[in-house]
Order: C-alpha cells, then structure tokens, then sequence
C-alpha cells in the first residue's frame, strides 16, 4: 500500500509577527498561523502576560513543529519598544542563515476604555490612541523595510465593529479603530508592491472583560446581538457553559469565539486572498454588515 501524499501547509517556512501575542484573539491568531505552518514572532506588553506567552511559544513549537520567537516590548511606549521588536525579529528571522523577510504582520494589541461624551479624560484619549493607532504606525514602518517585494506580504490590522456602529461610551475606542481602517486603506495603496493590507473587524468575542461586563451591557447589546444572524446559541454544539449563560442573560445569543475571528485572519494571510486589499473583512457573525 503507497504511503499517504503529504499535502504542504499554505503557510509553510513564512515568518509572521502578531501583537497582543499571549490571550484572546491574538494567542487564537498565533495558533491558526502556526498551524499553516507559519514561524510566529510574538510581542506581548506586561510582566503577567510573560508565563501566558512562553506557555504558547512552547505549545507552538511542540504541536506545529515551527518556530516561536516571543519579545516584551509596551507598545505604548512609542520608537523604542518598535525598534526592540524590529530588532528581535531581525535576529529571529535571520536563523535560517538568509536575509530577514516579513510574509505576514498582523496589528492585533490594542486596548480599550468607555466613557461617554462630557467625561472623557484626555490622558485615556492619549493611552487608547498611542496603542491602537500609533503603535501599528511605528511597528510597520520600523519592519516595513523587510516585506518581500513581489506582493506577496500580508498585513492584517485587528479593527472593531466600535469603528461604524456607534456604541455608546465609545467615543475614544471607536475612533480609533475608525483610525485604524483608514490607515489600512492607505497602506493597501503604499505598499501594493510589497503586500495586501486589509482589517478585520470582530463584534463582541467571548473573554474575561465580555463575561465581566454584566448584564447592564448584555441588555444594551442586546438590540445588535438578536440581529446578529449567527449569534444563537446552539445546545450541543456550543460551549455548555456560555449556552446556559446566554440563554439565561443574554437573549439567548452569544459572542464569537476567538477561533472564528483568527480564521478569518488566517484566510486573508494566504496566497489565495491575493486579490484582496484595503479591505475591511466582517467577522462578527453578521453584527455589522460591511459594504
């Protein structure tokens, strides 16, 4: 009997860089790379987040059989912590013994802060818009130099639905996601010789700050969620626990899981999603419709 045919990851040899590296949607990100056979380069921000993100580097490299690199580097911080994560890549994606290339960059860190309007404080305003929009500026441009040139790089910016919908409280947060998709389709225009730049949008995704929120910002989401044609919870197919809860509290709907979003990443990182540039990609389970 012929032994089976060994089928290639898309992603095979391809060395990627994903921010916000140790939870959610970027641990979910990271994980869907490597298992196209992409080599990951990590950065994570804080000292708690240090055993999270090694504990991923190790699962990485044990269930994929790629190679993880992880850097510590507080985006908010500006130059430095850009040149820091340039520079660990460099060396990363130098240990194959050829020049340094970057196949795919996905601008996931971001953070968040509600407030409404008559009580914004301009000290969040700036720690919200140095993470979310000005850290992707500074980490592309401080890797930009190592895009391969034949239009084969991707980018992928981790926008939000906040961007288009308007939620209250998100006068901050929501501008800068607004932010983020118009530098991605000024980006899709510079760079077209280099790579596609495209953002994907998720809705409410399951974690420890949505489950924390409570039922005061469940009822107020709960108008978009019950018009989110895919939010349903289904019993025997989604998790027990969130089904119990959401149809307890939250009209029987539920956020996206981190997997759903990371696939949509994972698809616009492949050759095949050549096409597509300075695009805004719904992931949301239909919350936002994009035209």
């Amino acid at each position: 009997m012929s032994s089976p045919r060994l089928v290639p990851r898309s992603l095979e040899g391809k060395y990627a860089v994903v921010t916000g590296f140790s939870r959610g949607i970027g641990a979910a990100i990271a994980r869907t790379l490597a298992t196209k056979g992409a080599n990951v380069h990590g950065v994570y921000t804080s000292d708690s987040s240090t055993k999270a993100a090694l504990e991923l580097a190790d699962e990485l490299r044990g269930d994929h059989g790629v190679k993880i690199a992880v850097t510590q580097a507080d985006l908010a911080e500006g130059e430095s912590a850009a040149a820091k994560v340039a520079a660990d890549f460099k060396e990363f994606s130098s240990l194959a013994g050829k020049a340094p290339q970057l196949d795919i960059l996905i601008n996931n860190a971001g953070i968040g802060g509600n407030h409404r309007l008559g009580e914004v404080p301009v000290a969040d305003f700036h720690r919200q818009y140095a993470v979310n929009v000005l850290a992707p500026i500074l980490v592309t441009q401080a890797l930009m130099e190592w895009l391969p040139h034949d239009r084969s790089g991707r980018i992928v910016n981790i926008s939000s639905v906040s961007s288009s919908i308007g939620f209250a409280t998100q006068t901050v947060y929501g501008g800068t996601k607004a932010a983020l998709e118009s530098m991605t389709r000024t980006w899709a225009r510079e760079l077209a010789e280099r790579a596609t730049v495209n953002a994907v949008n998720p809705g409410p995704v399951e974690g420890d700050m949505y489950f924390a929120a409570g039922e005061a910002f469940w009822k107020e989401m709960d108008p978009f969620q019950q018009a989110c044609p895919l939010s349903a919870v289904r019993p025997g197919i989604d998790d027990p626990t969130l089904v119990k809860l959401a149809t307890a509290k939250m009209g029987g709907r539920r956020p996206g899981y981190w997997r759903e979003v990371a696939a949509v990443v994972g698809m616009l990182c492949g050759a095949d999603s050549a096409w597509t540039t300075g695009s805004v990609i719904c992931a949301s389970g239909g919350l936002k419709f994009q035209t």
